[in-house]
Formats: structure tokens, C-alpha cells, sequence
């Protein structure tokens, strides 16, 4: 099995508090998710993660194509870092890592994404040809949203 490895760092100009309500708070994932996803949280929601946390999307793969995400919140140090694994969905290993550090001037936000694709070989080629273009498309959208935001 291979593993990808797709890592993000963006630097907001807001203090720990303020970023950490924001990307613990799972309702805020749609708004910083490219439109044409079709993003939608079928589970109830509270407020912030929290470690054993289930959250169930459906999201739009390919035109015409939706299915659902099933992630599991592992863990959780409050105002540092969360990370989600895919329980169930679209890849064979998801694990995602939102940490966040205080910088001068507010707060680095670091995405480090560990992930393999289905399908062996066949996965492989999708990934070279659609896969990683598209995880990279989401993580410069949300960029954009987050610049507009606390920019």
C-alpha cells in the first residue's frame, strides 16, 4: 500500500482562542470546502471535537457520484492540535492532523494528511491523474476562504 503525504501551513493573523472555536467547531468545515463537493454534515454536532467523536458526511467524488465519509475524532489537545481518521469513505487510510502554534502575529495553521487510495494500481493511476490534483484544489480553497476571513 502506498501512503501519500499532502501537508498545508497557513498563517492567520488571529490569537490561539479565536482559531482554535473556529476549526474545532465541525459546522465550520462546510463553509471552507470547494462548493462543488456538495459538502453536507449528516450528523448531529456539538460545538467543538472531542476524542471518540463520529462525524458522517456526504460528499460529491465525481460528478454524479456522491458517498458518505465516516470520520472518527482520535484525539484532541485543546487549542494545540485534533486529529481525524476515516473510519469509512472515499480512501483505503485517512489521517489528518490540524495543528496550531503561536507565531508573531497570530497562529500557523499546519494540514498534515497521511492517505492511500483503493484500488492498487488502478488507484494509483487516478491519484497521479485526479486524486492529488484535487486534494491540493481543496486545501487552496480553503487558503482563500481563511485569508478572506481572519485576513
Amino acid at each position: 500500500m502506498k501512503i501519500y503525504k499532502l501537508e498545508a501551513k497557513q498563517i492567520l493573523p488571529i490569537g490561539k482562542t479565536e482559531c482554535w472555536k473556529f476549526f474545532s467547531d465541525p459546522k465550520n468545515l462546510q463553509s471552507i470546502t470547494p462548493p462543488d463537493m456538495n459538502f453536507e454534515i449528516k450528523s448531529d454536532l456539538p460545538e467543538k471535537v472531542y476524542p471518540g467523536q463520529i462525524i458522517i458526511y456526504r460528499i460529491k467524488i465525481f460528478p454524479g457520484i456522491k458517498i458518505s465519509w465516516i470520520t472518527e475524532i482520535t484525539e484532541v489537545i485543546e487549542e494545540d492540535f485534533f486529529i481525524d481518521e476515516q473510519r469509512f469513505g472515499p480512501y483505503k487510510f485517512w489521517h489528518h492532523q490540524h495543528r496550531f502554534r503561536e507565531i508573531p502575529g497570530g497562529i500557523e495553521v499546519h494540514d498534515l494528511v497521511h492517505y492511500a487510495v483503493p484500488f492498487g494500481k488502478i488507484g494509483r493511476i487516478i491519484h497521479r491523474m485526479i486524486i492529488s490534483e484535487k486534494l491540493s484544489r481543496i486545501f487552496q480553497y480553503r487558503r482563500k476562504i481563511l485569508d478572506t476571513k481572519f485576513g
